[in-house]
């Protein structure tokens, strides 16, 4: 009884630090790292990281919170597929935002790409959603995974060690949403590869 208590409470912990709002933002900082984009300064970074944490983490989730309250719905109750799309909508509104502001800014295209790329994994997954529940949470890090094999392919870096990280996490992160019996095995995969071929695509040909 124990176990299966910690199991619960560690897959909770993991659904909450890699909640799907978080993709862009960490994209960005891997291509800050990993890339020549590493010698920018100090200034830019900063800038940019803060609008992507503004729009794709901070307002989306805070917007989200107020609906969920308003309604008077528990966070279980609001991962109902159909209230879901509420959310869904709510956060890819914000994104849409948060690139018209980095293209007004005239913040480089290989960086934009990143928040583009995220918007369509959220968009593709609602449109799926409609009629079949999949895993937004690996959907994401399956983004993140197709980010970098674009970018390696793009800045010719080598990403192995990273890509061993994320498929690491993906695993864990996938297990805890099963865990938690908000998906299936098929809805956890389908999500993943859903992620990574929509950022793979997105950030090589737009």
């Amino acid at each position: 009884m124990t176990r299966n208590k910690a199991l619960i409470i560690g897959a909770k912990v993991l659904s909450s630090i890699f909640t799907p709002f978080y993709l862009p933002l960490v994209g960005i900082i891997l291509l800050f790292t990993v890339s020549y984009m590493n010698k920018v300064n100090i200034q830019f970074k900063l800038l940019v990281l803060s609008i992507v944490y503004l729009f794709t983490v901070l307002l989306p989730t805070f917007l989200i919170w107020l609906y969920r309250n308003q309604r008077g719905w528990t966070p279980l109750q609001l991962a109902h597929r159909h209230r879901q799309l509420v959310a869904y909508t709510i956060s890819i509104i914000c994104y849409v935002a948060c690139i018209w502001l980095m293209n007004a800014l005239h913040i480089y295209h290989f960086i934009v790409i990143i928040v583009v790329a995220a918007l369509i994994i959220q968009a593709v997954g609602v449109i799926v959603t409609v009629w079949w529940k999949i895993s937004i949470h690996t959907a994401a890090i399956g983004g993140l995974a197709g980010a970098l094999m674009a970018f390696a392919e793009l800045f010719r870096f080598n990403p192995a060690w990273w890509l061993c990280l994320v498929f690491l996490f993906s695993g864990l992160l996938g297990s805890a949403r099963m865990i938690l019996r908000q998906h299936t095995l098929a809805q956890v995969v389908t999500g993943f590869f859903l992620g990574l071929g929509c950022a793979f695509f997105t950030i090589l040909y737009l």
